[in-house]
């Protein structure tokens, strides 16, 4: 759907508070109701901030709002500039919303080879990623509520996003059970989460697969090279700038990053 001028001037609000660092103590307009209306604010803030988009997260919907909402998923951009690779162990630094809302969570990254025009199912999605890697997302926006209001909210900004650290690969994805493998988070080396993929509906592929579909309904290519952060394995920690973070995978596979303001 294209966006009216009242949902433009919601996408340039946000794009003024991010590039200013600026909080919003309220939402700058009308909340969106419906995914539709989110994701018109959404691709005019693309359009307006012209940066390249290297990714996608995809978060979960609530049980509880899956029936008025139509659907178990959202998507946000991730932008190219604020994709880092940390494989060979480095800490980035990584920016949030200071007076915002922020949180860091552990996720499995994957990303698309060449996806084509070919129709795909939880199975053969496979085909169309070409690497895994274990990794955190940055989830943050100038607006502290951002959480509160439903997932169209979520959606509206960027899908709540402000980067992404690619951790290690993830050797033989194609044979190893992903689902089973264990996770654990820390902030500032305290363990506050742990938990299975076995908790993401049906999984990274499934992520994968919703987000394909949802990107051709937009109209949006999906070029090779583009990540998919899959969705939070242990959970959305809040977290505020001076905090490390650390998602620990296997047991074995570490990725870590300090939060900056």
């Amino acid at each position: 759907m294209l966006a009216t001028s009242e949902q433009q001037a919601i996408a340039k609000a946000f794009l003024a508070a991010r590039a200013a660092k600026t909080p919003l103590t309220d939402y700058p307009g009308a909340m969106p109701q419906g995914l539709a209306e989110a994701y018109a604010i959404q691709d005019s803030a693309i359009a307006f901030d012209g940066r390249p988009v290297g990714g996608w997260k995809v978060g979960r919907i609530a049980d509880e709002l899956v029936a008025r909402f139509g659907g178990h998923r959202i998507a946000g951009p991730i932008f190219a500039n604020e994709i880092v690779d940390a494989a060979d162990g480095a800490v980035p630094a990584m920016p949030v919303y200071g007076g915002g809302f922020a949180a860091a969570e552990a996720e499995v990254l994957l990303r698309f080879g060449d996806v084509g025009t070919r129709e795909y199912d939880i199975a053969s999605v496979r085909d169309a990623i070409d690497e895994i890697r274990t990794g955190i997302e940055i989830a943050s926006s100038p607006f502290p509520g951002i959480n509160k209001h439903g997932p169209a909210v979520t959606a509206s900004d960027y899908g709540n996003n402000k980067g992404l650290v690619l951790g290690p690969r993830i050797a033989d994805w194609q044979d190893a059970d992903l689902i089973a493998m264990p996770v654990e988070f820390r902030i500032d080396g305290e363990r506050i989460g742990a938990a299975t993929m076995e908790t993401m509906l049906d999984g990274p592929f499934g992520s994968a697969l919703f987000l394909i579909r949802a990107l051709r309904a937009r109209g949006i290519a999906i070029p090779p090279g583009t990540w998919v952060s899959a969705g939070a394995i242990t959970g959305v920690h809040e977290i505020r700038p001076g905090q490390d973070a650390e998602a620990l995978f296997d047991g074995k596979i570490r990725v870590s990053c300090k939060i900056t303001g």
